[in-house]
């Protein structure tokens, strides 16, 4: 897919740079590049189509968290470039999609980008990962099950998710996208493979890759250093054969 975005800075060379990567990366398109917020807004009216901002954050007039506040509820997202890190967690309560703390190289850059491109993609396909379906809303626990769910954050939600109705765990950089039984839709939560893996009982799941932890009852079949689960094939990776086959083996 194709995100087309735009820069903002008041400082000529950051903006340069900023534009220099967006041009570097093929699945970004540089609508428009501007020097101050007040013209990035009129510009947002002028371009509907803009789906990104790369936005610096202190600049004279309106500033970049205020631009965000004002288009939070559009379609746009945000990722913020700037020399401070104190607003970092402002930039968490709009919606910012990734923080930059200048100086930044073109890596980082690409780390950001990626993590848009994941969550525009997800948003293309039909998945909304700020309004989870029904099916996975919270619900209340009966006092006998505190072991039987676990909470996951998506956007602003403690989302309530029964352990047995998580398929697999698919990690992407900052996010996981956790893909259920009950819905055709994964959920889309700020948190890290690592941090899921210590949340899932050991029992139940199992980690099969840097990119994957599985559900083991809803494994469907086995083939060679592969996994098959609601019909995806789910690769095993060499880090961690060796336990998966020491599971392997009690299925012959």
């Amino acid at each position: 897919m194709t995100i087309r975005c735009i820069a903002v800075d008041d400082e000529p060379l950051a903006l340069g740079l900023v534009c220099s990567f967006i041009n570097q990366t093929p699945f970004l398109e540089l609508v428009g590049r501007y020097e101050s917020a007040v013209a990035a807004l009129r510009a947002l009216h002028e371009h509907p189509e803009v789906q990104l901002l790369f936005l610096d954050i202190k600049m004279p007039d309106l500033s970049g968290l205020e631009l965000a506040r004002v288009i939070q509820s559009g379609q746009q997202r945000v990722i913020f470039t700037t020399a401070f890190n104190q607003y970092a967690l402002e930039g968490f309560r709009v919606d910012a999609l990734d923080y930059l703390l200048k100086p930044f190289n073109y890596e980082e850059f690409l780390r950001a980008a990626l993590k848009a491109k994941a969550f525009f993609e997800l948003k293309q396909a039909g998945t909304s990962p700020a309004a989870p379906t029904p099916a996975a809303a919270p619900l209340p626990a009966p006092a006998d099950s505190a072991n039987d769910h676990i909470y996951l954050k998506v956007e602003y939600q403690l989302v309530r998710v029964a352990i047995a109705d998580i398929l697999y765990v698919e990690g992407l950089k900052d996010y996981v996208k956790v893909h259920l039984a009950s819905q055709p839709r994964p959920l889309l939560s700020l948190t890290s493979l690592r941090s899921m893996e210590e949340k899932l009982p050991g029992r139940q799941f199992m980690r099969i890759h840097r990119s994957y932890i599985i559900g083991l009852d809803h494994i469907q079949a086995i083939g060679r250093g592969t996994v098959q689960i609601k019909g995806e094939t789910i690769p095993v990776s060499d880090g961690y054969r060796e336990t998966f086959d020491q599971f392997f083996s009690k299925w012959k």
